[in-house]
């Protein structure tokens, strides 16, 4: 089979509310250094950079990133770089990018990604992209990529999939299976039931199709959405563009792309996706997968550590002292100290929320 086109689309205008304080809205948990070297969105352009050219690479950000992102990777073109006025969920983002992508080449595989996930074997995670760009262009339809979970986790949604003998548009690529549905973030009884029947998937939230398919997806699913999308294609490239973004964003309700069309398409392929995939949602992911001393403890910074155990801490310039804690997840900054007792870290979205509310900005 040829070489197939691939364009890359970048998802980075989060905030990483979960990684507070050390995420903060000018300067998220992408541009941030988490895991080894390298801050996310620079490891995720670098991972995939072999088999997609810089070029061919768009991010979608906010106004508050777009310097420090274009700073952080110089060597995207400034045009890939869009702005959106205000965070409207995936749907919205992943169609005004199709727009810019199907000017160059409708039939192009469009690649969409999270800035923020950590992947530790990287050739096979390229060679399942390019497996997906071939099945997006056989199939011409819709293509995910689920992760085989290890443990019943109520944080992510899930994919079913289809046994072999249900599949009505079977391809007979390894690894490639029909979606039967999708199911939203589950109870902890409901994702013990998901891990124990042996055919329900993580949703990494990783996708793939040509542009002017989900342009078309979107058109049967989200009519509205994709009329005011049209209405930006004329001036994109031209001094008008923005003006027109913003107006037309301040309609656009938000919408993510799994609930919007991934649920209600007819034609959706899984691949099995087995590279070493984090998408690091919290200091206890974090927590789980940093290296740890024989107490167990991850010390980073400037620590006096006495009879701790189990503790993840990362300190500034100044000493932080622990005696006798166990359990526990510390995130020291110049301006705010994280105390949280490990396994509850999803909570510290709303530490802020309550600063949101309490328009504690400084902290934000």
């Amino acid at each position: 089979m040829k070489k197939i086109p691939m364009y890359a689309v970048i998802m980075a205008g989060g905030v990483g509310s979960r990684f507070w304080p050390r995420s903060r809205e000018k300067n998220p948990k992408q541009l941030l250094e988490i895991v080894g070297d390298g801050t996310m969105i620079q490891n995720t352009v670098k991972r995939i950079k072999p088999i997609i050219e810089e070029k061919n690479i768009f991010i979608v950000t906010n106004k508050l990133q777009k310097n420090a992102i274009a700073k952080q990777i110089p060597s995207i073109p400034q045009e890939n770089i869009i702005v959106e006025p205000v965070g409207r969920n995936t749907a919205p983002c992943i169609g005004l990018t199709a727009l810019f992508i199907e000017r160059l080449d409708p039939k192009a595989t469009m690649v969409v990604l999270p800035a923020d996930h950590l992947i530790a074997n990287e050739d096979e995670f390229r060679r399942i992209l390019k497996l997906g760009a071939q099945v997006s262009q056989i199939s011409s339809g819709l293509v995910t990529i689920g992760i085989k979970p290890t443990h019943p986790e109520t944080g992510y949604g899930y994919i079913q999939i289809k046994d072999k003998s249900e599949e009505t548009m079977p391809i007979n690529l390894d690894g490639v299976y029909e979606v039967k549905t999708f199911a939203e973030k589950p109870n902890l009884a409901t994702a013990i039931n998901f891990l124990e029947s042996g055919d329900f998937y993580w949703n990494s939230g990783m996708f793939m199709w040509r542009a002017d398919v989900i342009l078309s997806e979107i058109q049967k699913s989200l009519p509205e959405l994709h009329k005011q999308l049209m209405t930006l294609q004329p001036s994109i490239g031209t001094p008008m563009f923005d003006e027109h973004l913003e107006k037309t964003y301040g309609m656009i309700r938000s919408i993510s792309i799994d609930y919007g069309v991934m649920e209600k398409a007819d034609c959706v392929h899984m691949i099995k996706g087995d590279f070493g995939w984090n998408d690091l949602g919290s200091w206890d992911e974090v927590a789980r997968i940093s290296p740890k001393d024989e107490l167990q403890n991850t010390i980073q910074g400037n620590v006096l550590s006495i009879k701790t155990k189990n503790t993840y801490v990362k300190a500034g310039e100044k000493l932080i002292a622990t005696v006798g804690v166990h359990d526990l997840i510390i995130i020291d900054t110049p301006d705010a100290l994280l105390i949280c007792k490990k396994g509850e870290s999803q909570e510290v979205k709303e530490v802020v929320d309550y600063l949101k509310r309490k328009q504690m900005n400084d902290y934000l």
